[in-house]
């Protein structure tokens, strides 16, 4: 109790003491409490689960997913839980431990531990904004620097094989589909038949936060996507369904075992859905596609995203270096 109300006082003084005359403050009430024992009753932590709740509710209306939500509040209780102080007394002291025994607990990787540290500093950020706390204690608790991996990307000769391989002709249409449009494979589960408009090769898609855009596919997706199609015997007005009865919608997870089954026997490592986004915007990288294009291509919101998708490939430096410089 003694801590709290000491860290108590010091959050009511942040807004007119500086940072000497506030750590003189910290010495000054820690010298004057040594001797004495302070007996309180301090709000229940349920409170803190309201905090939580009306944050989740201001991000839901800012247009943020339910999965997004679901890993904000998990990420949030956890730390409660582990802390188990009130919100207005979490220091950053407190959460410099909690994220040095989670990383060591979990074993988990840097870019893993830098998101939690970012959903904290959004969740006390709003807590400041919204006056329920004086400041924010994930202020001082920078960006945790993470090593850059270059992630892979397929092949053309990979992507002709896997195509070459596919004995269902929905199975085609998928590859050539995630392959020429570069979507997400959540707003393809999502689409329908009528979504797509084979005249001017192109589907209306709605990506993270219900975004409605255009992606346009090739001469060859539309081929096979129609060959697809006809093939069907069912009236599911989904875009890709099971094979078998009922012909239900697929689902992520389904797609995803999929394409990892074609992996496997294959010997292609890692096939996922995500790489063949990433080539695409590899590819389109490569070939010149202006950055804004492909921002707006794969629907993104900041361009800085965008960037992490594109890696331009090493042996076209060295040909720029020898066209600009040598």
């Amino acid at each position: 109790m003694k801590e709290e109300l000491i860290t108590e006082i010091e959050q009511q003084m942040l807004r007119v003491l500086d940072n000497s005359q506030l750590e003189a403050l910290h010495r000054t009430l820690r010298l004057c409490f040594e001797n004495y024992e302070i007996a309180g009753q301090s709000e229940p932590v349920a409170d803190d689960k309201d905090y939580v709740e009306l944050f989740l509710s201001a991000k839901r209306i800012e247009g943020r997913s339910e999965k997004s939500l679901a890993y904000y509040k998990n990420t949030i209780t956890k730390l409660l839980e582990a802390v188990s102080k009130e919100v207005k007394h979490i220091t950053t002291d407190d959460l410099r431990e909690y994220l040095a025994n989670y990383q060591e607990q979990h074993g988990s990787s840097k870019v893993t531990i830098d998101n939690i540290r970012r959903i904290l500093s959004s969740f006390f950020g709003w807590l400041e904004d919204e006056d329920y706390i004086i400041k924010s204690p994930v202020r001082r608790i920078h960006k945790v620097k993470t090593g850059k991996t270059v992630k892979e990307t397929y092949s053309d000769e990979e992507l002709e094989v896997m195509r070459d391989s596919c004995t269902e002709a929905r199975d085609l249409a998928m590859i050539d589909l995630l392959a020429s449009t570069g979507m997400r494979v959540g707003e393809m589960v999502l689409l329908n038949r009528d979504d797509v408009n084979f005249a001017e090769r192109e589907c209306v898609v709605f990506g993270k936060g219900d975004k409605e855009r255009i992606v346009y596919f090739d001469a060859r997706t539309k081929m096979h996507l129609q060959s697809y199609l006809d093939s069907r015997m069912d009236d599911n007005p989904a875009l890709f369904v099971t094979l078998n009865a009922p012909y239900s919608r697929m689902k992520i997870g389904g797609i995803e075992v999929r394409l990892r089954n074609i992996g496997k026997k294959l010997g292609i490592s890692k096939v996922h859905p995500h790489k063949f986004r990433r080539t695409l915007a590899t590819m389109a990288i490569d070939k010149g596609m202006p950055i804004e294009q492909l921002q707006q291509l794969l629907g993104h919101q900041r361009i800085d995203t965008t960037l992490q998708y594109a890696m331009v490939k090493q042996s076209n430096v060295k040909l720029a270096h020898k066209k600009y410089i040598s």
